[in-house]
C-alpha cells in the first residue's frame, strides 16, 4: 500500500501542485505561534515541551483518523495516507519557482528574477547579481526537494503501518526546526536536535540520490569534503552532493544590503547558468524516478516471494 500511496500522491502534487498560501500551514503557524509565546521561557526543557506540544497531538491525530478509516476500508484507510501525503510535499511549487526565475535570467529580467526569489527565501535581493540569483536558486531548490519531497517520502514509508503519521513527522519537525531555531536562549535548542536526529539518514540517502542520478565521483567527493562548512551540515550534505553531481560551482559570496556576506564554496567544475537551474530540477526529478524504481522494485520482489 505505502507504495501505491507514495505514486498516487506524487502523481496528484505533479498534476495539481499546492499554491501558496497554504491554508494548513497558516493554521499550523498560528498554533506555534501561540505555543511559543506561552512556554518560551528561554530555557531547554521548556522547548521540549513545546515541541512535544505541536507534534504528538497531531500525530495522534493522523493516526488515529487512518486507523479508523482502515478499520472501515483499506481504500479508506490509502485515501486518507495520498490525501496527508499530498498535503505534506510540496516540492512542485518551489520547482515553479525555480523555473519561473530561469525564465526570467533567460528574459533578462534581473529585478524580477530578484523578486521571486524574495518571495520563495526572504532576505534583500536587491543587490543580488545575475550569478547570486542562479547560485542561489539552484541551492534553494536542491535543499528543497529534500525537505518538501525526499525526507518525507522516506519517513512516509519507514512509518507505514502507522499511516502518515512519517511524513507528519518529519514536515512538523523540519518546520519547528527553522522557526524556533533563533528563539531567545536555549529554547530553539531541542528542535534542532530533534530534526538532526530525524535527518540524519533521509539527507544522505538524498545525497546518494543525486550521486546515482549525476556525477557520482564528484558528488560523493565534494558531500565528504565540503558538506560540514556549510553554515547547515545537513542542508551542506545535500547541496554539496548536488553541485558535485552537476558539476557546478555553488555557494560564494554574495552582496547583501551593500556588503559581501562570505559563504564556503560548495562543488565544482563550472559557474552556473539559468540553463543550470532546470538542469537542477531535472535532477531532482530523475532521483524521484530512481526512488519509484526502487519501491516498485520491493513490490515486485514481495509478489514474487
Amino acid at each position: 500500500m505505502a507504495f501505491f500511496s507514495v505514486l498516487a500522491a506524487v502523481a496528484l502534487e505533479h498534476l495539481r501542485p499546492l499554491r501558496r498560501p497554504l491554508p494548513h500551514y497558516q493554521h499550523y503557524s498560528r498554533l506555534l505561534r501561540y505555543i511559543e509565546r506561552r512556554f518560551n521561557a528561554g530555557e531547554y526543557s521548556h522547548g521540549a515541551i513545546a515541541w512535544a506540544l505541536a507534534v504528538l497531538p497531531l500525530l495522534a491525530a493522523v493516526w488515529a483518523i487512518f486507523a479508523i478509516l482502515d478499520g472501515v476500508s483499506p481504500l479508506l484507510g490509502w485515501a486518507w495516507n495520498v490525501a496527508v501525503l499530498y498535503a505534506t510535499l510540496g516540492f512542485k511549487y518551489y520547482s515553479g519557482d525555480a523555473e519561473r526565475i530561469a525564465r526570467l535570467l533567460r528574459a533578462g529580467d534581473l529585478d524580477g528574477a530578484r523578486a521571486v526569489l524574495a518571495g520563495w527565501r526572504g532576505g534583500d535581493t536587491g543587490d543580488f547579481s545575475v550569478e547570486d540569483i542562479t547560485r542561489i536558486t539552484i541551492e534553494q531548490t536542491l535543499a528543497a526537494s529534500h525537505r518538501q519531497m525526499f525526507g518525507v517520502l522516506f519517513w512516509f514509508v519507514l512509518l507505514a503501518p502507522l499511516g502518515p503519521v512519517g511524513a507528519v513527522l518529519f514536515r512538523a519537525a523540519s518546520i519547528l526546526s527553522r522557526r524556533w531555531a533563533t528563539s531567545r536562549g536555549l529554547f530553539g535548542g531541542f528542535t534542532e536536535r530533534a530534526f538532526v536526529v530525524l535527518n540524519w539518514l533521509p539527507v544522505r540517502l538524498t545525497a546518494l540520490t543525486y550521486a546515482i542520478a549525476g556525477n557520482f565521483e564528484d558528488a560523493t567527493y565534494c558531500w565528504r569534503t565540503q558538506a560540514e562548512r556549510w553554515p547547515d551540515p545537513q542542508e551542506g550534505v545535500v547541496v554539496a552532493a548536488g553541485a558535485g553531481a552537476m558539476g557546478l560551482k555553488l555557494g560564494q559570496a554574495v552582496t547583501v544590503a551593500g556588503e559581501v556576506v562570505w559563504r564556503p564554496e560548495l562543488g565544482t567544475g563550472q559557474e552556473p547558468d539559468a540553463d543550470c537551474i532546470d538542469s537542477a530540477v531535472s535532477m531532482i526529478w530523475r532521483g524521484l524516478v530512481i526512488w519509484l524504481a526502487a519501491g516498485l522494485l520491493t513490490v515486485i520482489a514481495g509478489w514474487v516471494a
